[in-house]
């Protein structure tokens, strides 16, 4: 099935979504994105997790002046499973069936007890978002006095986008993206660590012509468009030793580390805790250069994100809101297995074709979700600076007028630590 016809597919099956909700519950469940937005957004209630308020978001971005360049740079390394095994569901991914929010009958508007907060994944539901889905399980949103609405991922939908123009109070980027945005104009931070170090590297099939770094040269690379590719390759090349820092960039009609198993590309970028475990599932034998351990300094991915306005206007439901968050990851890391069983019951059925990955994805991230912190979110200058440095050195970031920068990003704004507990 071609691109276009799965996104006219997916939009299909949204609005009759849509209209169902409409005639059965009346208009008064809708709500309509601002006009600036060009895009609508649907509050709908679940039956299967007691009425639970879900929003959903598409590609509610829009390009300005201050975004226009950063949304070229195409980041998508916080992603935790590409395109290939995470939610491969439709309309699946456009819906989240979340336990511990408020029913429509309930909403802020209606009982004034709770404060409403929006939040923009960055992809599918995964094993990246299991604290937060913890925490609206066991409805400890909910006690903390917060009505949390997630956004869930829609093609084209950019949540330091939906964050930073204010269409959403929280998401979920990376130490890349929120250095990207905020070097165009978007003025967003990162509120907390989701994990403490970077697990993504560049995979390779153990069995083929690649055995080092340096061996990148020359080869099939199946990228994702973002303008840090080829600097990161070429500085793990040189590292090594290599002189040679060209390789093909290439576009397969597989994604992930699928394009490396077909032979379709020699090398791709992946994230351990997602697609290196489906890829074991799958009995396809990766080898993997992880950025931390061959020259590229660690940083943050993913992080929780907000922004300047939201950080001022909100401060105390954001508190809030991360209060109980850091208890669903807490108890995540203590409960790897009840974890994943809540995170896959948060999600409308067949979100995950492989309930197995879900398992062992949680098992991996769990004690990666804090690690050497002292506590889960924390956040250092020093992983704050040196790869977003990188990025500055090799004019990755741009400004909103897509120059490269000319002067450091004020690293310390990047990040804050006052809303953890």
């Amino acid at each position: 099935m071609s691109k276009l016809n799965k996104r006219s597919g997916l939009l299909l099956a949204l609005l009759l979504s849509l209209s169902g909700l409409l005639m059965a519950c009346g208009d008064n469940t809708a709500t309509t994105a601002p006009a600036t937005s060009g895009a609508a957004t649907a509050t709908t209630a679940s039956a299967t997790t007691g009425a639970a308020t879900v929003t959903t978001a598409l590609a509610a971005t829009t390009t300005t002046a201050a975004t226009t360049a950063a949304v070229t740079a195409a980041v998508r390394t916080t992603q935790a499973a590409g395109t290939t095994t995470a939610a491969a569901t439709t309309a699946a991914s456009f819906t989240t069936a979340a336990s511990g929010t408020t029913a429509a009958s309930g909403t802020p508007a209606a009982s004034g007890s709770l404060t409403k907060l929006t939040l923009a994944l960055d992809w599918v539901p995964n094993t990246n978002h299991t604290g937060i889905f913890v925490a609206q399980q066991k409805g400890w949103y909910k006690e903390a006095g917060i009505d949390l609405q997630i956004l869930p991922y829609a093609d084209g939908a950019v949540s330091d986008v939906l964050v930073g123009e204010g269409k959403a109070d929280l998401g979920i980027s990376g130490g890349d993206g929120v250095a990207t945005y905020r070097a165009a104009g978007q003025p967003v931070v990162s509120l907390a660590a989701i994990i403490q170090h970077n697990t993504s590297g560049f995979a390779y099939l153990k069995d083929g012509n690649i055995k080092q770094p340096r061996d990148l040269a020359g080869k099939r690379y199946a990228g994702f468009g973002a303008a840090f590719e080829a600097p990161v390759i070429a500085a793990i090349i040189k590292k090594d030793g290599g002189t040679d820092t060209k390789f093909q960039n290439i576009t397969a009609n597989v994604a992930g580390y699928q394009a490396v198993a077909a032979k379709q590309a020699d090398f791709v970028w992946i994230f351990a805790g997602w697609d290196g475990i489906q890829a074991r599932l799958d009995n396809v034998n990766l080898g993997v250069f992880y950025l931390k351990d061959v020259g590229i300094p660690d940083f943050y991915t993913p992080v929780i994100i907000s922004s300047d306005n939201t950080v001022k206007s909100k401060a105390t439901a954001l508190k809030a809101f991360m209060a109980a968050t850091s208890k669903g990851y807490d108890f995540a890391i203590a409960n790897p297995k009840e974890a994943a069983d809540l995170l896959i019951a948060a999600n409308p059925k067949g979100t995950f074709s492989n309930p197995e990955l879900v398992y062992q994805s949680q098992a991996f991230l769990s004690p990666r979700y804090k690690d050497d912190a002292a506590k889960w979110g924390q956040q250092s200058l020093e992983s704050w600076t040196g790869y977003q440095k990188f990025l500055f050195d090799n004019s990755v970031l741009l400004d909103s007028n897509g120059k490269p920068l000319t002067k450091e990003l004020d690293y310390k704004q990047l990040f804050t630590n006052d809303f953890l507990p």
